[in-house]
């Protein structure tokens, strides 16, 4: 029920005035996002680099219902691919098609997309151009988005990529249609809200599809990014590879930042590829609302986290039991939509 309703506020007005009002939510965002300027999430960019591990970053933002916030999107893309280039990030970037008006005109998200994979395509060579993710969506949108790929290739633009999620029964024939390009994949469970009639309701049947198509991926594809925190599906995953002769440096694995960094830096240690996916900007509201949706201890976590990794124990303490509060308020919510 948390769970459910999480995703319910993740939509709510109400609930983001609350909690990007309370001083505590910037300490919870904090946990999932990088800031709010480009600058800071470059800091954080460089931070990982220096840890061996990679970055995508993503400028937070969908559904935008204005040409004007396309456009600030595209700029907003092509200043941060500048950033990488100029700072010598290992990096690349993330874009959500809604936010580059896939609901506004499908022509106009294409267009906007091709100005940021040109930009890319200058910065880098041929060989060796900043690859582009276009995040996947709600299932809503995953037609379009799977199809925009596929425009893009046939535009003759092979530094773009997709995501797709285990969770949806599409999901097999998408792969096949990727795949046929060649096209780089990254394969998640799902952090959308579906309905049964598109997606699988029980987790046991997403985490098995999840690893069917992680197996296919790692002996078909193109460098696929497994995405998961799922101790059990890294391990299987692993375990595939070694026992299949894939080498390490043939896929990665991806983990949003804030979350599971033991494990990032213990994957890298042992010689894999770890990417960690950076989100910035002032609309951290749903996105940290989903993180908290998919593992709903993940509130609990940080406000723990904070207690134990804070230097000023005396500072500590209020800011855990603010986060507490925040919880609280959450779950009054919850109490007063369903009553």
């Amino acid at each position: 029920m948390f769970q459910e309703t999480l995703f319910f506020l993740s939509e709510s007005t109400t609930a983001r005035r609350l909690v990007t009002r309370a001083p505590i939510s910037r300490q919870l965002a904090e946990r999932f996002v990088a800031g709010e300027t480009l600058d800071e999430a470059v800091a954080v960019a460089r931070t990982c680099n220096e840890h061996g591990l990679s970055v995508s970053l993503d400028y937070l933002g969908e559904e935008v219902t204005r040409r004007e916030e396309v456009e600030h999107a595209v700029e907003m893309a092509i200043r941060t691919l500048d950033r990488i280039a100029e700072e010598g990030l290992n990096a690349n970037i993330s874009l959500k098609p809604t936010q580059f008006g896939l609901t506004i005109d499908e022509a106009l998200c294409r267009d906007s997309v091709e100005r940021v994979l040109v930009r890319a395509r200058e910065l880098g060579d041929r060989e060796d151009e900043i690859f582009v993710r276009l995040d996947m969506e709600s299932a809503e949108y995953t037609e379009r988005t799977v199809a925009l790929v596929e425009a893009l290739w046939e535009a003759g633009h092979r530094n773009v990529g997709t995501v797709l999620q285990s969770c949806l029964y599409r999901t097999p024939d998408d792969l096949r249609r990727l795949m046929r390009l060649g096209s780089r994949i990254r394969l998640v469970k799902g952090a959308y809200r579906e309905p049964p009639t598109v997606a699988y309701p029980d987790k046991k049947d997403v985490d098995r599809r999840f690893l069917d198509q992680t197996r296919l991926l790692l002996r078909e594809g193109n460098y696929p990014a497994i995405a998961t925190h799922d101790v059990e599906m890294i391990n299987a995953t692993r375990r595939f590879a070694f026992e299949h002769g894939i080498s390490k440096d043939s896929f990665e694995f991806q983990m949003l930042y804030g979350v599971r960094r033991d494990l990032q830096h213990r994957l890298r240690e042992e010689g894999y590829r770890v990417r960690v996916y950076i989100p910035f900007g002032e609309q951290w509201y749903p996105y940290l609302m989903r993180r908290l949706a998919e593992r709903p201890a993940n509130l609990f976590f940080i406000t723990g986290s904070i207690l134990k990794e804070s230097p000023v124990p005396w500072l500590a303490r209020p800011m855990a039991i603010g986060a507490g509060a925040v919880a609280g308020a959450l779950m009054a919510l919850t109490w007063k939509r369903r009553s």
